[in-house]
């Protein structure tokens, strides 16, 4: 009896060593293939990943380059519009100063016209009694009438020098009534000396002494205020 069990133990870990039935092994490679077909799942997701990372790595980089690249646009624009700017002011400046000057040049312009008017208005009327008038062929000139009597006090520098000789012209201004109301030289003896002066002088102040037959208008009805020319021959 003892012999029977000590074979019977025997024999039980040769009968647990035998080889794997069919079904076993079945079993065993879907267990395997569904092993190796999580791990190909596995690995696709994972290059998929890798993938999706690399392509984002990408876009990031081409974001980043667009983005420089539109700051330097950016600061170009904005250098391009500073000097617009400075430009533009000066060409506002120009442009206000341009218009001064034609606004400038309108009034001048409209000033000239009105005087222009005014002398066209005054050389086409027909002058009035005592207007003063320039002679013409329509203007008979003031006559003087004591030109013979006035004779201009002259001296000599000295003692034993000779009276200034020559003809001096005298501008006077004869009134409507005949009387001379102002003179000037108008042209006095040749030389530069004190006679010569005093001699012009001279003449000036006896000027002022002639009576005139006034001015008249061509028919002799209007009397007219001119200026006219008096010549003196000092001998």
């Amino acid at each position: 009896m003892r012999i029977a069990i000590a074979l019977l133990l025997i024999t039980l870990p040769l009968a647990a060593a035998k080889k794997p039935t069919a079904a076993q092994l079945q079993a065993q490679v879907k267990r395997l293939t569904e092993e190796r077909d999580s791990l190909k799942q596995k690995l696709a997701s994972t290059e998929d990943i890798q993938q999706e990372l690399a392509a984002a790595q990408k876009a990031r980089d081409l974001a980043k380059a667009e983005a420089e690249a539109a700051r330097r646009e950016a600061d170009q624009i904005k250098g391009t519009l500073q000097e617009n700017e400075r430009g533009g002011d000066a060409i506002l400046k120009d442009v206000k100063a341009a218009r001064q000057e034609a606004e400038n040049a309108k009034a001048e312009a409209a000033k000239l016209k009105a005087e222009n008017e005014d002398l066209r208005a005054k050389a086409s009327a027909v002058p009035a009694e005592g207007d003063l008038v320039v002679l013409g062929q329509e203007i008979q000139p003031a006559r003087p009438l004591n030109l013979n009597r006035v004779v201009p006090r002259l001296k000599a520098s000295s003692l034993f020098a000779a009276r200034p000789k020559g003809v001096v012209v005298v501008n006077v201004l004869v009134n409507e009534k005949g009387e001379v109301v102002a003179s000037r030289l108008i042209q006095g003896l040749p030389g530069e000396g004190q006679d010569e002066k005093d001699a012009g002088e001279a003449c000036v102040e006896a000027a002022k002494k002639l009576v005139f037959d006034p001015a008249v208008s061509k028919d002799g009805k209007t009397r007219f205020k001119v200026w006219q020319g008096v010549g003196f021959y000092l001998d």
